[in-house]
Order: C-alpha cells, then sequence, then structure tokens
C-alpha cells in the first residue's frame, strides 16, 4: 500500500505562503529528489496555478541548476488537480480529477507504487480531516510572517503527530518529519 504524505512549507509563525519562504539550491534539491522518488502529487487550484510558474523554466532555464532540476521534475511528476473552476489544466502532466479527494486517495493508495504527494494546503486540511495521511514533511522556514493563512487553519480536532524524524538545512530551514499517532 503507497504512502499519502503531504509536503509543505511554513514559516516559523504556522503561515503558509510560498512568497514568505526561503527556498535556497539545498532546499530545491530536497524538493526535487522528493518529487522524482514519488508517483503522483495532488493540488488545489490555487497552489496548482503557483506551480504553473516552473513550466517557464523548463522551456527556457534558468542556468541556476537546482531551480532548472526542481522545474524538471515537477514538470516529469504526474499532477491531479482539484478544482470546481478550472476547465483545462495547460499541462500535459497534468490532470483535473472528476471524482472527490477522498475516491481518489483511497484508490491511489490500494495501487502498487511509490509514495503519492500532497503539495497545497488545502487538500492537506480536506485530507487530514478524513484521517488519510501517513506522513507529513513540513518545511519550517526561519522567518516570521507576521500575517497570512495558517497552514492547519480551520482545523477543529485535535490531532497528535508523532516525531520520526528532522532534517535540517544550512539556511535554518528544518523539515519535521511526523507521521499520525
Amino acid at each position: 500500500m503507497r504512502k499519502i504524505v503531504a509536503g509543505i512549507n511554513m514559516t516559523l509563525d504556522g503561515v503558509f505562503d510560498h512568497t514568505a519562504s526561503l527556498p535556497d539550491e539545498e532546499i530545491h534539491q530536497h524538493y526535487t529528489e522528493l518529487l522524482s522518488n514519488a508517483d503522483a502529487i495532488l493540488y488545489g487550484r490555487i497552489t496548482y496555478q503557483l506551480m504553473q510558474y516552473w513550466q517557464t523554466l523548463v522551456k527556457d532555464p534558468s542556468g541556476e541548476k537546482s531551480m532548472d532540476d526542481f522545474a524538471g521534475a515537477i514538470d516529469k511528476i504526474p499532477k491531479i488537480v482539484f478544482s470546481h473552476t478550472l476547465k483545462d489544466t495547460g499541462w500535459d502532466s497534468a490532470k483535473l480529477s472528476d471524482q472527490t479527494i477522498e475516491e481518489v486517495v483511497l484508490g491511489l493508495r490500494q495501487e502498487r507504487g511509490r509514495d503519492i504527494l500532497v503539495g497545497s494546503r488545502s487538500i492537506i486540511i480536506q485530507l487530514m480531516k478524513l484521517n488519510l495521511i501517513d506522513e507529513y514533511q513540513i518545511c519550517v522556514h526561519p522567518v516570521v510572517a507576521g500575517s497570512g493563512s495558517l497552514l492547519f487553519e480551520h482545523m477543529n480536532d485535535r490531532t497528535i503527530l508523532k516525531l520520526i524524524k528532522t532534517k535540517s538545512f544550512s539556511g535554518g530551514a528544518v523539515i519535521l518529519y511526523y507521521k499520525r499517532n
């Protein structure tokens, strides 16, 4: 059975905002490896549209190896997008889901293969409420954003997780690996 892995970035004060984090070469390399070792990634519309930025680097590389490698990895991995408003993904490796998140995840979980990643805050919250996330990989950046959407906003139930390992980066970010308790 495949694992469902939620991989996400946040600030020290719990804010989920791609513009507030400090991705560097090491972090790009880490996420490139994560993507390269998974079979698919699940996105909500908002995060998916933010990630489409990387298509530009596939077509016109930046010359910065870690960013270009990440662009290649995100381009290759199959993406399943959950949206009520998008009509087309505009990306060959992405498809719109015509099933609920729960149906898709339960089906993917039963198939043989590598991990399935979850890369959107909204999808993480929905799957967390359904108790369908096996592992959380939360990259905490050494930044206090001061305001913004909290990663675990709108969670009504107490959730206890078990820390299974950590990974530190020279720029000060730390990935906390948790599993369901």
